[in-house]
């Protein structure tokens, strides 16, 4: 690159709409650095104050012939991180029967024997982070390259260079750095100088803003390698995606009824209007059979484990509902839905109330293939099959978080299974999604197909499986009654993948639709039924406590950053700076 000395790099910044923060000018490039490099520090001092869950889904791949690269071996980890000690991380699911915390190091510590590489899920976690030392420009060299949006926000783009015998686990790569707080949003490459038997992975690190006063945290780290050697003659083709969430899950404690205004009455008002008198012997099994459900359902959001209501639940209510009315059934109390947050592939009823995981929502093809899941748990309902009311007993709830999967225990025998798939086609035939199943015969086909190879993703924690060694569990007739299952055949879409339909909030843990476009497969490439793809959010910002009000989501925009230098105007967009 040309040496000018004499030129000036100036970013000016201005925040629209924030009156009351005076816009800093005529900061020279060095000063950008040691803004984002005091930002970065601020980062890693704040992650003291949370504690989210980290999930992490690994597929290694194999080369098809039609197919490209499909998945033959996966892993699955559920972690909750730990700041308050470095950076580590206790496992739920993945790491054994037992609870283990495991620190991070620079190194990964993904490792390998002679004949298979062994994941650990710390490994993994590093990607949040861009150098647990010390990230400055005495151990990093900065290269500015453009202004780039991501999203509705403006960044800084600079490549990012560990300087010579600044020491182990540094990072290489690219960072994105939104330009009014100076903030790393998004950073992407590799960590360079692995000791022996120890291997860096690359990796896509996305943050997103959060919370009231506007924070960006870790939400969505992409990992791939396509030619890793380990060992003397093996190599392995793998990809990942780790998700974060939780990060605000003192509000599923209610902690803030303590301090809400509350205005008393001189009279007793009830909690629900209908209820008026004392409760029938029938009425009030009911009543204790809702017990048991809503005890569960507050201890699993409390754990971070259970989405909030929302719009999503409400989709999946009018599904119920559709079902329901047009059988002729009335069930009393209402049935519900609640979305499970974790990937593994799985639904379950626990007495009304019915949960289906985020994974399988994602992986659906078709309404018709979701109303066939959903139909299987109304069959449980129908027909009554034994509630578990122990749960009504408030203390038998007091467990740690890392207890959910050992404590709770939604499994049903193998009668049940089967009388409840009967029921189902009988509810089906006479629905709305009558003749249009043939996509949900599908999806359980495709899948029966790939559970040989992704065993932890077909595992179901807290209910049944769907499928296991190549065989279809669930909904058997549906699957007979399906059309063949061609997977080289581009318009035929039997399953999605994963992340395909809906998008979690890492601050409040609430699922909602993506409203993304839906994009057709050209080749039976692109179909990639239940596989990991990367992550590319549509970045936005929230305004701060202490800006102008605005809904949740809002964008605040910001004024261009005007970058200006002495060179000609072919060099304008990367401007010549002086090599360090």
């Amino acid at each position: 690159m040309r040496v000018l000395k004499t030129a000036v790099v100036v970013l000016t910044l201005a925040v629209a709409g924030l009156a009351q923060t005076a816009p800093e000018k005529n900061l020279k490039l060095d000063q950008v650095i040691d803004r984002v490099v005091q930002q970065e520090a601020a980062f890693m001092d704040s992650l003291h104050d949370y504690s989210p869950l980290v999930e992490t889904y690994i597929q290694e791949m194999r080369p098809d012939r039609e197919l490209g690269m499909v998945p033959q071996r996966d892993e699955y980890f559920l972690a909750k991180a730990d700041f308050t000690d470095g950076i580590r991380d206790r496992v739920f699911i993945g790491a054994g029967t037992e609870p283990q915390h495991h620190h991070l190091s620079f190194i990964s510590k993904s490792f390998s024997n002679a004949f298979t590489m062994k994941y650990a899920e710390a490994g993994f976690l590093q990607g949040i982070i861009l150098d647990t030392g010390k990230f400055d420009q005495s151990h990093y060299k900065f290269d500015f390259l453009r202004r780039e949006f991501l999203g509705d926000v403006r960044c800084i783009v600079f490549d990012v260079t560990p300087r010579k015998g600044s020491g182990q686990g540094r990072f290489l790569g690219r960072i994105w750095v939104e330009d009014q707080g100076y903030h790393v949003v998004r950073f992407s490459g590799v960590r360079v100088s692995a000791s022996r038997f120890h291997y860096y992975f690359h990796f896509d690190s996305w943050r997103v803003t959060m919370g009231p006063n506007g924070l960006w945290l870790p939400a969505y780290v992409y990992t791939e390698e396509n030619d890793l050697q380990y060992g003397a003659f093996n190599r392995v083709y793998f990809k990942a995606q780790t998700r974060l969430w939780g990060y605000n899950l003192k509000s599923a404690n209610r902690q803030d009824e303590m301090t809400s205004v509350l205005v008393e009455s001189p009279n007793a008002i009830a909690d629900h209007a209908e209820q008026t008198q004392d409760r029938g012997p029938l009425e009030a099994l009911h009543y204790w059979q809702r017990q048991s459900e809503d005890n569960v359902i507050d201890r699993m959001e409390r754990a971070g484990l259970l989405a909030p209501r929302g719009d999503v639940e409400k989709v999946l209510d009018t599904v119920v509902s559709n079902i329901l009315v047009t059988n002729n059934i009335d069930i009393q109390p209402e049935v519900r839905c609640r979305v499970l947050l974790t990937a593994p592939l799985e639904s379950f009823t626990m007495a009304h109330t019915i949960v289906i995981s985020r994974g399988l929502i994602d992986t659906l093809p078709d309404e018709a293939s979701l109303a066939m899941i959903l139909a299987h748990e109304l069959g449980h309902v129908v027909l009554g099959h034994a509630i578990d009311t122990r749960w009504a007993f408030s203390d038998r709830m007091i467990f740690s978080d890392y207890e959910a999967f050992s404590r709770l225990d939604f499994h049903r025998t193998a009668a049940e299974e089967q009388a409840a798939d009967e029921k189902a086609v009988q509810l089906l035939q006479k629905s709305p999604y009558a003749g249009k199943l043939a996509e949900g015969g599908l999806f359980l086909r495709v899948l029966a197909a790939r559970s040989k190879d992704l065993p932890n993703l077909v595992t179901a924690h807290l209910g049944n499986r769907l499928a296991l060694g190549n065989q279809v569990i669930r909904m058997q007739t549906v699957a007979a009654s399906a059309p063949e299952l061609k997977l080289t055949q581009a318009d035929q879409i039997s399953a999605l993948p994963l992340g395909a339909r809906l998008k979690l909030d890492p601050w409040t843990d609430r699922v909602e639709m993506m409203k993304s476009k839906p994009v057709s497969a050209t080749s039976a490439r692109e179909k990639m039924p239940f596989e990991v793809t990367p992550f590319a959010p549509f970045l936005t910002r929230r305004p701060s406590a202490s800006g102008m009000p605005a809904s949740e989501g809002a964008t605040a925009q910001a004024a261009p950053a005007a970058v200006s230098t002495a060179a000609p105007a072919a060099d304008a967009e990367k401007p010549p700076v002086e090599d360090r």
